[in-house]
């Protein structure tokens, strides 16, 4: 068996590469308190490093795909981490970034297209289904990181880059958590899927297209919305993050609401 793909195929893609560099310079301009508008900065640096990290979950399932034998991933160019390659883009980008604006939440939707038909093995297609999900756990530890080992402490003049990274940290928790629900249409789901038998599988499918939806509605009940992010806190405090201080990185990532200092 084969995994090469070409050069080509392989090649990132210049708007991949522009995301990190918005990330960057927006996450530089929060730092320094160099932006006219901290609110909007922040936005910038939130919402660039949330599709960074969007991108980089799409290529962990398209890379783990190709390494267990579907080797037309790179034709289809999920390998360049170009999001306008992947498959449903609406799911992909534009939801999950309004799922972050409207709520704060972090919750990626599946998007490239694998050929199961390809690929043996129940492992490996639980482990192809897993790889997006664990690159936000990656991404979560190195966000927080810098909080566990003190290297970022909390005070007015670094408050909204501290609440930014924190803000950022928490979407990367909610987006690993949530998707890693046994629900049809999440990664969660797809990991056990290849363990059900052919009956149940069958009788689940259709609800696959509404798994994602479903579980943005079922955190619109209070009671469940605050018991989620009383758990999502805990997590984020076991790491050294401030209690409140990704909330107050959403309260500047709504920069058309004001300064939340003022």
């Amino acid at each position: 068996m084969t995994t090469a793909a070409t050069r080509s195929e392989r090649q990132i893609s210049p708007i991949f590469l522009g995301l990190v560099a918005i990330m960057a310079v927006s996450g530089w301009a929060v730092w320094t308190d160099f932006s006219t508008s901290t609110g909007f900065a922040v936005f910038l640096f939130v919402v660039s490093g949330w599709v960074v990290s969007l991108c980089l979950h799409e290529y962990a399932h398209a890379r783990t795909a190709l390494h267990g034998g579907d080797i037309s991933i790179g034709a289809k160019g999920y390998l360049t981490l170009n999001p306008l390659k992947y498959t449903h883009a609406l799911l992909s980008i534009v939801l999950p970034v309004i799922f972050v604006i409207l709520g704060g939440i972090g919750l990626p939707g599946g998007a490239v297209f694998i050929e199961r038909g390809r690929i043996r093995g129940r492992w490996k297609h639980s482990l192809i289904s897993a790889a997006g999900p664990l690159t936000n756990v990656l991404f979560a530890i190195a966000l927080m990181l810098p909080f566990t080992l003190g290297v970022i402490t909390l005070d007015r003049t670094n408050a909204p880059f501290a609440s930014a990274l924190a803000f950022l940290a928490m979407l990367q928790v909610t987006a690993a958590i949530l998707n890693l629900l046994p629900v049809p249409g999440l990664d969660g789901y797809g990991v056990i899927e290849p363990w059900l038998s052919y009956r149940t599988r069958r009788q689940l499918e259709p609800f696959g297209q509404f798994g994602l939806l479903a579980v943005f509605g079922v955190l619109w009940i209070p009671e469940v919305n605050a018991a989620f992010f009383g758990f999502i806190d805990s997590v984020t405090a076991a790491f050294g993050i401030p209690d409140g201080l990704s909330g107050l990185g959403y309260a500047f990532f709504q920069f058309w609401k004001g300064d939340p200092l003022s």
